[in-house]
């Protein structure tokens, strides 16, 4: 199979997975532009192949391949960059939200106790009060 055939046939690949992806809700749309603008740069340089060279050697890169080797670590840098923060987020979101569920279990276990406090004492105080009307 000639590479510019399985270049163009990758990326209509992934163009379709992305989309499959998205239509069952499995990846969000903001992860999904990105992922599906990269499959369309894909196609048309498996089937343009000249293009990549031209771009290349206006840039001062020696060949396509190299310029496409810089520009996916590149790219994959800055997708772990992107997910590293996502994850920083989340980590901070989860630990703030892990204290607040420890104080309003502090707040349930004192309203727990407050509550069982009034409990012990009503049915005394009922009964001494019930003893005074006699």
């Amino acid at each position: 199979m000639k590479l510019w055939m399985l270049t163009s046939v990758t990326g209509v690949i992934l163009v379709l997975c992305i989309v499959e992806l998205l239509r069952r809700r499995k990846l969000k749309e903001k992860y999904a532009f990105l992922w599906v603008i990269t499959g369309l740069v894909i196609i048309p340089l498996g089937f343009f192949p000249t293009v990549l060279d031209s771009v290349a050697r206006a840039v001062g890169v020696a060949s396509g391949v190299s310029l496409i080797l810089f520009l996916s670590v590149a790219f994959l840098f800055i997708v772990c960059l992107q997910l590293s923060w996502e994850v920083g987020h989340l980590e901070e979101e989860g630990r703030t939200l892990s204290e607040e569920v420890a104080l309003l279990r502090v707040d349930v276990q004192e309203l727990r106790g407050q509550l069982a406090d009034q409990e012990r004492l009503a049915p005394t105080t009922a009964g001494a009060d019930r003893g005074n009307l006699k």
